[in-house]
């Protein structure tokens, strides 16, 4: 019976990546039981520390664990300031549509550090997020990343009103560099669009 239930044990973290779900469920409690953040633009952090399963070959934190603790952040950034209940209540889904990261210094193994993580701006159809790697060692800003988290069946403006209880003013402004970075991605999406298209013509 034992070998039975190990068996079962082996093959759920062979085929599904548990870790990831169980993560997401102590973020889920720990952020459920913190007080209520009621500002949509305030800055908010969690801990972290680079432990063996987040290294790379080189010893230090692998690139790819840097966008997954990002995921982690932003979630409880939303369960914290009320945007992932107000967004579920509206039928509404948040996608990330465009995401870029800038490493600055590696984080070293058992490296402590926090994930700062603000709204920036939004749009129509999108909100604009800064997500920041601080070194618990001396501050320094290790990685940033941008990303565009859109809003699927609803809009951004949609979503603070619900959460507010008020009709909301304009946006904050975009900064020079979300500006550049936005522009890429409409860039790059006219591209692909165009290079769809002539792929459809020459079928």
């Amino acid at each position: 019976m034992l070998l039975l239930v190990l068996g079962a044990l082996l093959l759920l973290f062979c085929s599904l990546d548990v870790w990831y779900f169980l993560r997401g469920a102590q973020l889920f409690f720990q952020a459920w039981f913190q007080p209520r953040i009621w500002d949509i633009l305030a800055e908010q952090s969690i801990d972290g520390m680079v432990l063996p399963h987040d290294l790379d070959y080189l010893g230090h934190m692998n690139n790819s664990r840097y966008l997954r603790e990002c995921d982690f952040a932003r979630f409880h950034h939303y369960m914290r300031n009320g945007l992932f209940m107000a967004s579920r209540k509206l039928g509404a889904r948040l996608v990330v549509g465009a995401s870029t990261i800038r490493y600055r210094r590696s984080l070293a193994f058992r490296e402590a550090f926090e994930i700062r993580t603000k709204i920036v701006s939004w749009d129509e159809k999108a909100f604009y997020l800064e997500q920041r790697f601080v070194s618990k060692k001396d501050g320094f800003v290790s990685a940033v990343m941008l990303c565009r988290q859109n809003v699927v069946h609803c809009s951004p403006e949609r979503i603070i009103e619900f959460i507010c209880k008020r009709k909301v003013g304009k946006c904050p402004e975009f900064p020079e560099d979300l500006k550049h970075w936005v522009s890429f991605i409409s860039a790059s999406s006219q591209a692909l669009r165009a290079e769809s298209g002539l792929e459809e013509k020459n079928k």
